[in-house]
C-alpha cells in the first residue's frame, strides 16, 4: 500500500497541511519522499501510526505529549490501546451524563455534577506522567530534545535517509548469507549505534539492546524495516542481541 499525501490526508480525515506539520515536528514522517519531485508517500505503517495519533488527539493529548509517548523506547502498543479504551469509556460515560442532564434541565433541575470531568482528567494526566517517568525524564530524552530542537526539515530528511541506507545495508548483508555475529554484521551494528548517537541521543549498549527488541516487537517498526527485505528486522534484532552480549 502506498498513498500520496493528498490521498492519505483524505483517507485519514486530516489536511495535507497537518501532514506537513506532523512531518516537521517528527510526529509522522512519510514512508518515502521522491527525491526528484519531493512528493511524500505513506504506507500501511504510516496508517497505523496515524491511527495511534488520532486516538490520542481524540483523548485531548497535546501533540508534544503524543510525540513523547510514541517515541518512548518503552512504548507498549497493547498497553496503550487498553489505556486509550479506558479513557474513551470515561469520556463516553461523561457524554451520557451530559445528555441525561440536558433532559433533566428541561424539567428545571440543576445539573452541575454532570460537568464533573475529574476522573477522566486525572486518569489522562496519570498516563502522561507514567510515560514521562519512564522516558521523559531520562537523560536520553533530554539529550534528544536538545540535539534535535534546531533540526530543519532538510536535516531530518538527511538523517532519515542515512538511517534507511544503514537498514538497506543490513538487508544486503542478510541476502549475502552473513552470520549474525560476522565482522561485517557487527560493523553495521556499530554503524547504526553511531548514527543514533550522532543524530538523536547517546545510544548505549543497553539502549541499543532495547531498540533491537522493539524492531521486531513493534509491528510498525518491523514493517518499516522489512520494506528493505523480508526478515531484515529480525536479522538486525538478532545481530544487535549478539553484539550486546
Amino acid at each position: 500500500m502506498r498513498m500520496q499525501a493528498k490521498e492519505f490526508a483524505d483517507f485519514t480525515g486530516v489536511s495535507v497541511r497537518t501532514l506537513h506539520y506532523y512531518d516537521e515536528i517528527g510526529l509522522l514522517k512519510p514512508a518515502y519522499v521522491e527525491e526528484r519531485t519531493g512528493y511524500r508517500y505513506y504506507d500501511r505503517a504510516s496508517l497505523e501510526r496515524m491511527q495511534e495519533i488520532l486516538f490520542y488527539r481524540e483523548l485531548d493529548f497535546p501533540l508534544k505529549s503524543i510525540c513523547e509517548i510514541l517515541s518512548s523506547p518503552n512504548y507498549d502498543k497493547q498497553k496503550a490501546l487498553e489505556q486509550q479504551k479506558r479513557l474513551l469509556v470515561l469520556k463516553k460515560e461523561r457524554l451520557e451524563r451530559l445528555i441525561e442532564a440536558l433532559d433533566n434541565a428541561k424539567e428545571g433541575e440543576y445539573v452541575m455534577k454532570a460537568f464533573d470531568n475529574k476522573e477522566y482528567e486525572e486518569t489522562r494526566e496519570q498516563y502522561e506522567k507514567e510515560v514521562k517517568e519512564r522516558w521523559g525524564e531520562t537523560n536520553a530524552y533530554k539529550e534528544h530534545q536538545e540535539k534535535t530542537k534546531s533540526y530543519s526539515k532538510e536535516k531530518w530528511q538527511d538523517i532519515n535517509n542515512g538511517l534507511d541506507k544503514i537498514l538497506e545495508e543490513f538487508a544486503l548483508c542478510k541476502a549475502d548469507g552473513a552470520r549474525y555475529d560476522s565482522e561485517e554484521t557487527r560493523a553495521l551494528v556499530q554503524k547504526l549505534q553511531s548514527h543514533i548517537t550522532e543524530n538523536y541521543y547517546t545510544c548505549t549498549d543497553e539502549i541499543l539492546a532495547g531498540l533491537g527488541k522493539m524492531y521486531v516487537a513493534d509491528e510498525r517498526f518491523r514493517k518499516n524495516i522489512d520494506k528493505h527485505g523480508e526478515g531484515t528486522a529480525a536479522f538486525i534484532s538478532e545481530a544487535i542481541e549478539r553484539y550486546c552480549l
